[in-house]
């Protein structure tokens, strides 16, 4: 994983002192959460690993399960390079059983993200048997980066990938294998290859694919006098990337820095109901486009934990999700996780009262 040499847009590492600025009450703290979107690692010195993840999982809000994500952690170097990232998985498996053992409430990485080069097509079913081989029963997907700008030719945070991937015959019999073994695909891309990941769809129907990040809309750089004109035109694909019904989309990952979040300059944290106004737009597009159904929460933590507290952060998508019902807040916060990624689905409280 080459980083941007600059690292102009490298998200700082969380600064604990300056999170505990802002401190809000839990909203609704008995509602079941599955976040499904998050990482572990030891990322420039700073571990994000399971005390970290306790602490946050334990703040007050209910989260049943998370979803682990690929992130370049851990990988073997005792192995070939394509069969690498089964550190990764091996690792995250381990810190998995090692939370259960604890009695944590929360099934941490009860689904697992991980990553294969797509680009050995059907060979990538050697790489598929050994993350099962250490998965533990947790592998449900695969991720392999498409993201790339060109106006970013030298990359953002990451070098940019060959460009055309989504299109390569080698790649897309990559995600035919996915299809065939009953893994989903999460695509991680930015926002003007989003009709690219539309081509895939159609072509690919049988295929679960999860657009991370509700398709990592870019703020800096050329984009960030842009706004008005960069929110319409994703809008635009986004319309036709909702009538592909074998998509599902993660709402979260705004607060990285390249989507042009700058929370983390501000004196003081921003609260909940900050968050929630910034959001709304992004958030009404994606639940009128694709519904709730297809809709899911995602932390993006510890990346997005520069900008704000996971305790902020889901009362923000508490107050998004106010006006709805308690069907559609279900699918939102759990439901779609659950389906997607093949999780234990948790039961709402108020059914096991009923009950």
């Amino acid at each position: 994983m080459s980083l941007d040499v600059t690292g102009r847009y490298r998200y700082p590492p969380p600064d604990a002192s300056w999170l505990a600025r802002h401190v809000e009450d839990v909203i609704d703290p008995a509602l079941p959460i599955i976040d499904a979107h998050h990482h572990l690692w030891t990322e420039g010195g700073a571990p994000y690993l399971l005390p970290e993840i306790t602490e946050d999982v334990t703040d007050g809000h209910a989260i049943t399960s998370t979803v682990f994500v690929q992130a370049h952690y851990g990988y073997r170097d005792d192995l070939p390079p394509h069969l690498a990232p089964i550190g990764e998985t091996e690792k995250v498996a381990a810190i998995a059983a090692d939370a259960a053992r604890s009695n944590l409430p929360t099934r941490i990485a009860e689904g697992i993200v991980a990553h294969a080069d797509l680009l050995l097509g059907t060979d990538v079913g050697e790489v598929i048997d050994a993350h099962e081989a250490v998965a533990r029963g947790a592998l449900r997907g695969i991720r392999h980066s498409v993201s790339r700008d060109e106006h970013f030719p030298d990359g953002i945070v990451l070098r940019p990938a060959p460009a055309g991937m989504l299109a390569d015959p080698r790649y897309r019999a990559g995600l035919a294998t996915l299809a065939r073994r009953g893994l989903s695909y999460d695509a991680m891309l930015y926002h003007e290859q989003i009709p690219e990941l539309v081509a895939v769809a159609r072509a690919e129907p049988s295929l679960d694919i999860v657009l991370d990040h509700i398709g990592c809309i870019l703020g800096v750089g050329y984009y960030e006098t842009r706004g008005a004109e960069t929110f319409e035109a994703w809008r635009r694909t986004m319309a036709e990337l909702a009538a592909c019904d074998n998509v599902s989309v993660k709402f979260g990952g705004l607060g990285m820095i390249i989507c042009g979040a700058r929370w983390h300059e501000r004196d003081t944290p921003p609260s909940s109901a900050d968050l929630a106004s910034a959001w709304q737009p992004y958030f009404e597009t994606c639940v009128e486009l694709f519904g709730p159904d297809r809709c899911m929460f995602e932390s993006n933590f510890p990346v997005d934990k520069a900008m704000y507290s996971y305790r902020t952060l889901w009362n923000a998508f508490k107050r998004l999700t106010a006006r709805f019902g308690d069907d559609e807040r279900d699918a939102l916060f759990s439901g779609t996780a659950s389906r997607v990624y093949r999780l234990r689905n948790p039961v709402p409280v108020r059914e096991a009262v009923r009950a």
